[in-house]
């Protein structure tokens, strides 16, 4: 599963609100809902996302195993 939990941070690191993400930058509210939920987005947002904080892909997104870990030793 693809997480977004980095991205708050960066976003935070980087002194930028989601407001000014919506209103100077054109994201949707509802791309940012998805992120939120850790739900389908698209690689350019992903893309608009890296360039406007200047950042690589894995400083706003991380693969996170969700199998258990007994599934993972059969």
């Amino acid at each position: 599963m693809i997480v977004f939990d980095r991205l708050w941070k960066t976003l935070k690191e980087k002194n930028l609100s989601q407001y000014k993400l919506i209103h100077t930058y054109g994201i949707s509210t509802g791309q940012l809902d998805r992120l939120r939920k850790n739900d389908n987005v698209s690689t350019f947002t992903l893309n608009s996302l890296c360039q406007i904080l200047n950042c690589k892909l894995e400083d706003i997104a991380e693969f996170v195993d969700e199998k258990s870990d007994d599934e993972k030793k059969a």
